[in-house]
């Protein structure tokens, strides 16, 4: 019997409560430990590339003509409707003094002020449809003139079925430098003219 008290006794460090093993603040059960900084770290480096990105959109939008456009669009109808407002009140108000009725003493805003904004947000739209209209036309000129793409040696995988072959490339190259070399020459002949013409004639 006592042989078998002996062996219902827990003893050791391992069954201890108070043991280094089940303190609940102990090093295994640390929840703030260096394992969770690179996870915050992670997530600090995805916010600032994402803050990075949306930066770069908003001021590639503010340099494209189209998206100006459109934000330029409800600025232009707030400002027409501001104008044909402050137009009616200025009518009503000249009536009445045309009339001979004592008007109120409240102020009436400027017309020749709200048209003018009106006008400089008109301009800035036709700058915005002209710079569109430029980048046009340089992509349809540059897609006329050299349309396709010469095929490199040291990357033969990335060759496309449209592109030009070398030759091809030196006889477009050839006539964009004759071209050229005849609108220098006109230009030169023009203005020679033009010294010529200026110049005073001798006395006979």
């Amino acid at each position: 019997m006592a042989s078998q008290q002996q062996q219902q006794q827990p003893s050791g460090p391992m069954s201890q409560p108070g043991g280094p093993m089940s303190q609940p603040g102990g090093p295994m059960s640390q929840s703030g430990g260096p394992m969770s900084q690179p996870g915050l770290q992670q997530q600090a480096s995805l916010q600032q590339q994402q803050q990075q990105q949306q930066q770069l959109l908003s001021q590639q939008q503010d340099f494209d003509p189209v998206h100006r456009f459109k934000m330029l669009i409800p600025q232009l109808k707030e400002s027409l409707q501001n104008v044909m407002k402050i137009a009616s009140l200025n009518l009503a108000h000249n009536t009445t003094i045309d009339n001979g009725i004592k008007s109120s003493d409240t102020t009436v805003q400027r017309f020749d002020k709200s048209l003018e904004e009106f006008y400089a947000l008109c301009d800035q739209l036709e700058l915005c449809l002209r710079l569109a209209y430029e980048c046009l036309s340089q992509s349809i000129d540059s897609a006329k003139h050299s349309p396709n793409l010469v095929p490199t040696a040291t990357k033969p995988d990335t060759v496309q079925t449209e592109s030009m072959s070398y030759s091809q490339y030196l006889g477009m190259i050839k006539s964009q430098i004759s071209c050229a070399k005849d609108i220098h020459n006109a230009l030169l002949e023009c203005s020679k003219k033009i010294a010529g013409k200026g110049q005073p004639q001798g006395i006979m």
